[in-house]
């Protein structure tokens, strides 16, 4: 079974910096995409940004500038470099791990979610 572990939320001031990271245990695949999400109280998870195994990037717009996703050295690592920090940043952020199947013609996903890391942003 995947596993998602999450590390590196905080408390930080407006205008700081965090950095997140998550490992995936379980697996030998690669895991085709990995993205963070976040989430506050009585609102929807959004997506903060994702990145494929090939680099490519996406963003939501409220942290584009900001926030910069990479994939870790290590296999099924992927870290979120958050500067420029604001009080509405501040929210539960879950790493996310997709696995992309072919089978027969037909595309299969498997996602994993890891437990979530407390960010908040507060002078």
């Amino acid at each position: 079974q995947v596993q998602l572990v999450e590390s590196g939320g905080g408390l930080v001031q407006p205008g700081g910096s965090l950095r997140l990271s998550c490992a995936a245990s379980g697996t030998i695949f690669s895991l085709d995409i990995m993205g963070w999400y976040r989430q506050v109280p009585e609102k929807q998870r959004e997506l903060v940004a994702i990145i494929t195994s090939d680099g490519l990037a996406n963003y939501t717009d409220s942290v584009k500038g900001r926030f910069t996703i990479a994939r870790g050295r290590a296999k099924n690592t992927v870290d979120l470099q958050m500067n420029s920090l604001k009080p509405e940043d501040t929210a539960i952020y879950y790493c996310n791990a997709v696995r992309i199947t072919i089978n027969e013609g037909a595309r299969y996903e498997y996602p994993y979610w890891g437990p979530g890391t407390q960010v908040t942003v507060s002078s």
